[in-house]
C-alpha cells in the first residue's frame, strides 16, 4: 500500500520548511507567504497527491473546520441560494458545510443539534430556528459560535441576518392600496417563527397607517408555510363571506396555495382577487399569471452569516451586530388587477 504524502515530503520537494507548508496549505495562514512561495507549494502538492488529515488536524487546534448549517426544509427554493451563498465565505477560508434539515420540528431540531456538536463542529448557522428556541440560547451560551440567517430568536444575544419585513410589508400594502384595493386579506405565516410573526404585526401596523378598517377576520394565520395552508386559509377566508378583493401572502408558497384554491372555488387571479407572496422564490415568473412578490437578498443572507460566524469563530474578542437588516425589493409580475 503506498504511504499517504505527508506535509515532510512535500517540503522536502520545494526545499521549504514544514511550517512554510503548513501556513501554505492553510488558506487563513497563508497570508504571511508571498504568491509565489504558496503557489509552488499547492502545486506540488496536488501533483504528489496530498490530502490534509482533518483528523489529525483537528487534534492539534481543537478545530475541525466545519459548520453546521441547519435548514427548516431542504426542498424549499428559498434556500438553495442561502446555502450558496455559506458556501461562498466557508469554502475559500477552508471550511465545510454539515447540512441538517430540521422539517421545522423541535425534536428533530434538538437531536440535530446533538448530532453536530458530536461532530465537533466549530460554528452553526441556522435557518430554522424558532421565535423562542431555549436549547439553541443555551447551546450558544456554552460557547458555540452561532447565527440565524432569515429568522432570529427573540431575547437572546444571538446575531441575526433577516430581511427588512415591516418594509416589506407596507410596500406591499400601499401598492395595493395604490392599485385601489381596500378590501385586503392577509395569509400571515406560523406565529412561532419571526418572519410569520413580524410580517403579520407589519400588515397590521400599515393598515392603520392607511387607515383601512379591516375586520379581524380579514386575517388568516397558517401554521406552515407552505401549499396546502394558503389552501386551507384562502377557504377560511372565503367561508367569511367577507368579499375581499386582494390577499396579501407572508410568503411565495402560500400565495401560490391561495391562488389554487381560488381557482378551485371558481375565481381567477387577478381578475377577481389579487394576490401577493413574499420573498421571490425561483420560477414565479413562470407560474402564470406571475407572482407580485418582494424579493429578498438570499445569497447576500447567506453571505453575510457566514461572514459573521467565521469572525465569531477566529476573532472571539470582535463585536459582531446583533441585527443585520437587509434591504428588500418589490417585484411587480400579473397577480395584482388595478381596480379604477
Amino acid at each position: 500500500m503506498t504511504k499517504p504524502v505527508t506535509l515532510k515530503d512535500i517540503a522536502r520537494e520545494t526545499g521549504v520548511h514544514v511550517s512554510t507548508v503548513s501556513r501554505a496549505l492553510d488558506p487563513n495562514a497563508r497570508t504571511s507567504l508571498t504568491t509565489e512561495v504558496v503557489e509552488r507549494i499547492r502545486t506540488a502538492a496536488e501533483r504528489m497527491g496530498y490530502r490534509p488529515n482533518r483528523l489529525a488536524s483537528g487534534l492539534r487546534t481543537r478545530r475541525t473546520m466545519t459548520v453546521g448549517l441547519m435548514l427548516p426544509d431542504i426542498a424549499n427554493t428559498l434556500f438553495p441560494p442561502i446555502v450558496r451563498g455559506v458556501e461562498s465565505i466557508l469554502e475559500p477560508k477552508g471550511y465545510a458545510s454539515i447540512i441538517v434539515n430540521t422539517d421545522g420540528d423541535r425534536e428533530r431540531e434538538g437531536k440535530l443539534v446533538d448530532v453536530l456538536l458530536q461532530r465537533g463542529v466549530d460554528g452553526i448557522i441556522h435557518a430554522a430556528p424558532y421565535r423562542s428556541d431555549p436549547r439553541m440560547v443555551a447551546v450558544s451560551r456554552q460557547g458555540m459560535p452561532m447565527v440565524t440567517v432569515n429568522r432570529q430568536i427573540e431575547n437572546s444575544q444571538i446575531p441575526a441576518v433577516i430581511n427588512d419585513d415591516a418594509g416589506g410589508i407596507a410596500e406591499m400594502l400601499h401598492y395595493l392600496y395604490d392599485s385601489g384595493h381596500r378590501q385586503i386579506a392577509h395569509i400571515a405565516g406560523p406565529q412561532t417563527l419571526s418572519t410569520g410573526r413580524g410580517r403579520m404585526e407589519a400588515f397590521k401596523v400599515a393598515t392603520r397607517e392607511l387607515g383601512l378598517d379591516l375586520p379581524e377576520h380579514a386575517i388568516a394565520v397558517s401554521s406552515h408555510f407552505d401549499e396546502d395552508e394558503g389552501r386551507r386559509c384562502t377557504r377560511e377566508l372565503l367561508a367569511t363571506g367577507w368579499k375581499f378583493t386582494a390577499i396579501l401572502c407572508a410568503n411565495d408558497r402560500l400565495a401560490l396555495g391561495a391562488i389554487d384554491e381560488l381557482h378551485r372555488h371558481g375565481l381567477s387571479c387577478p381578475d377577481h382577487v389579487s394576490v401577493t407572496g413574499y420573498n421571490d422564490i425561483p420560477f414565479l415568473d413562470l407560474i402564470p399569471p406571475g407572482l407580485t412578490t418582494i424579493r429578498i437578498q438570499q445569497f447576500d443572507a447567506g453571505r453575510m452569516s457566514a461572514e459573521l460566524l467565521v469572525k465569531m469563530m477566529t476573532e472571539p474578542d470582535a463585536t459582531i451586530p446583533r441585527t443585520t437588516i437587509l434591504p428588500v425589493k418589490l417585484i411587480e409580475r400579473g397577480s395584482v388587477k388595478r381596480i379604477t
